[in-house]
Formats: C-alpha cells, structure tokens, sequence
C-alpha cells in the first residue's frame, strides 16, 4: 500500500508531466507558426514522452492501489519572443520537472519505500537525458544566432528526431 505523502506526491507529478505535454504542445503551434517544422516535430515527440511519463506514474499507482487524482492543468505560455527562447524555456521546465522528480525520490527514500525509489530510477535517468537534450538544442541556438542558414540547418537537422521507448529516446545522438 502506497503511503499517503507518496499517493499527494505521485498525483502532483502526473499533473506536472501532463503540464508539461501541454506546454509543449504550444511550442508546437509556436514553431509551427514561424515556419520551424523540425522543431515543431521535435516537439510533437516530445509531447508524446510526456504523455507517456504521465501513463508510467499513473499505471504505477494503480499496481500499488493508489488513488489517482487529476487535477486542472494551467494554461501554458503560447509564444516566445525567439525560437532560443522558446527552447530556453524548454530546458528550464526540464530543470523544473528534474527538481520535482528528485523531490519525489527523496520522499521515497525517506518514507522508505524500496518500491517507489526503484520506480522513480528510471525517471531520475530520463531526466538527465531530457536536460541534456533541450541543453544542447539550447547551446546551438545560440551558435547560430541570427544566421538564417544555421537555423535552417539546425531545423532541418531537429526533423531527424525519431520516436523510441524508454529513456535514450531523443538523446543529443538522435537529435
């Protein structure tokens, strides 16, 4: 049985992985809008990890007779002043999320419950990878600039992303 600081703990992280598909989400009407379809699909992946991060947590409570309960999403921020920044909002919510998901770890550590900490491992890996990711979409950006060919390119080459299972899906080798 799920102890009831972990079933708060777990229902606010499926609130912030479904937040988190919700944003995204409006980066992908965002670069759809400026005609940046590799990062439009970029995200679109993305949105579906988050998604899938969601289904993980909620599977597991329900394995471990807990209560889901979801909550109201908020709106997310629609439009960005830049596509950097766009993506710099992207690794900033990746930095959120990895500190909500470390919290989560403690609490399970904590309340010593082996079950819930071997759970969230593969969440404190997938993080690293998803800060690695937007991080290095980040440091590119900003090496192109305002080159229009660099960021052409770049697009072009966020197009390649592919969908995977599990964490290594969209690891900077298959950006």
């Amino acid at each position: 049985m799920m102890k009831p600081e972990i079933q708060a703990a777990m229902n606010a992280q499926i609130n912030e992985e479904l937040f988190s598909a919700y944003l995204y989400t409006a980066m992908v009407s965002y670069f759809e809008e400026i005609n940046l379809k590799g990062s439009a699909k970029w995200m679109r992946i993305q949105v579906q990890e988050e998604l899938s991060h969601a289904q993980k947590f909620l599977e597991y409570m329900i394995s471990r007779n807990a209560k889901v309960t979801l909550k109201a999403i908020n709106g997310p921020k629609s439009d960005w002043k830049s596509p950097l920044a766009a993506w710099e909002a992207a690794y900033k919510h990746e930095c959120h999320i990895t500190e909500c998901i470390n919290k989560l770890y403690g609490k399970a550590s904590d309340l010593k419950d082996p079950a819930t900490v071997t759970f969230m491992d593969w969440f404190v890996t997938e993080q690293v990878e998803e800060e690695a990711n937007t991080s290095d979409i980040v440091a590119q950006m900003k090496m192109v600039k305002d080159a229009p060919g660099g960021l052409f390119l770049l697009d072009r080459e966020l197009a390649a992303r592919t969908t995977g299972a599990g964490a290594g899906a969209g690891t900077p080798s298959a950006i």
